[in-house]
């Protein structure tokens, strides 16, 4: 049975980008689609997975008669595993950098990834990230509480949002892969049980402040070796850390971030929720619906390349507001509540900091479902248009 394509809002940039430059590649999490939509996009370009342990030691053993066997135009799937590759792909493109869309690539471990092209592709490609499928690629059936949830319950992988994969069995899959094949790659993690265990204290943590030593003390790890975990979870786009907002940029820097999973999915399976009811009404269902919320606009301004960063902000007060999208010439400014009723309390800290902005418009995003103006200047926005935000 020919599993369903679903189109993908990057799909205008890659194109162009195809269209401009000899190389692009595409980066981001395992299973979020990559080799499925780039082979869609570029039917007549020749697929070659690295994934393949005999394609690999060809290229390993000699890479320029590798390409001679695989010309442009070409995808290469999971870059990574052969970046002695790149050097000869730039002597192919330097052969005649005029022609455009030579070689597409693709890679799982985002760090090493873009070192590499960084390194050997300078000037040449043009380098994009994909995440799961946020609401403008797959929107919720349902527009109330309940669709919500049982959408972020599902997660935002193409298997079990599309294709209907048992959930329970693609998340412990998932893990097991990225443990065994990407953690073992990047970095010398010996205790792969311990690892695991780290990503699931993270998972109890998400939508607060990150609290690394006393995560290293609870699991009885150096702090060091929490700080490079967290690195790598970071890189490879398993997690996503929001930065305090401050006019002085340095404390951005040295003051706790928030921590967000990119895929509510795996952090609901993570915290061992049975399903999405008990979820909905769990003692951890504000923090996974912030979670949610935070990731979609998250992917929303990666897959249109818009100019932005995330940050929150909290004072020595404890006054805090969870979002800030930083366009330079405006601040979206906004309250995270799964509230149906609203109350001025759920946005009343909106304003109260307006000062320290330039340019800022306020909303509050809430499961009540209906865009509609709050009070002067603050607005309520339903959860399910969020990709619509900005």
């Amino acid at each position: 049975m020919k599993k369903q394509y679903i189109n993908r809002q990057i799909e205008p940039l890659l194109i162009e980008a195809a269209n401009q430059f000899p190389a692009i590649a595409l980066t981001g999490p395992r299973q979020t689609g990559k080799s499925t939509l780039l082979q869609h996009l570029f039917p007549n370009h020749l697929y070659v997975s690295l994934d393949d342990p005999l394609k690999r030691m060809m290229c390993k053993e000699d890479p320029s008669l590798f390409l001679e066997n695989y010309p442009a135009p070409c995808i290469f799937d999971e870059i990574q595993y052969v970046p002695e590759l790149l050097p000869y792909i730039k002597i192919e493109i330097d052969k005649d950098r005029r022609t455009t869309g030579q070689y597409i690539l693709t890679g799982s471990q985002i760090f090493p990834v873009i070192k590499g092209l960084s390194e050997s592709l300078a000037g040449r490609i043009a380098i994009f990230e994909l995440y799961g499928l946020n609401l403008n690629e797959y929107y919720v059936t349902e527009e109330n509480t309940s669709g919500l949830f049982k959408r972020i319950f599902t997660g935002t992988y193409p298997d079990p949002l599309i294709h209907r994969v048992n959930i329970k069995i693609f998340y412990s899959s998932y893990i097991q892969t990225y443990l065994e094949r990407d953690i073992r790659q990047i970095q010398n993690v010996q205790d792969l049980l311990q690892f695991q265990h780290f990503l699931e204290l993270l998972a109890g943590r998400a939508g607060n402040l990150l609290n690394l030593s006393e995560i290293a003390k609870e699991l009885g790890i150096s702090q060091p070796t929490s700080r490079r975990w967290l690195s790598l979870l970071e890189n490879s786009r398993i997690i996503y850390l929001l930065r305090p907002y401050y006019k002085n940029l340095n404390k951005r820097i040295v003051k706790s971030p928030k921590l967000y999973f990119t895929d509510a999915g795996l952090l609901v399976y993570l915290l061992k929720y049975p399903d999405s009811l008990t979820l909905a009404s769990g003692p951890s269902n504000g923090a996974v619906f912030e979670n949610f919320i935070i990731s979609e606009i998250l992917k929303s301004i990666v897959n249109r390349n818009i100019s932005a960063e995330l940050f929150f902000y909290r004072d020595s007060n404890q006054n805090e507001i969870d979002l800030i999208i930083d366009q330079g010439y405006k601040q979206t400014v906004c309250e995270i509540k799964l509230n149906k009723s609203i109350q001025k309390k759920h946005y009343q800290q909106l304003k109260k900091q307006k000062s320290i902005f330039s340019n800022p418009v306020f909303f509050l995003i809430s499961a009540y479902n209906q865009n509609i103006l709050l009070e002067n200047e603050v607005r309520n926005f339903p959860a399910w248009q969020v990709h619509n935000l900005i």
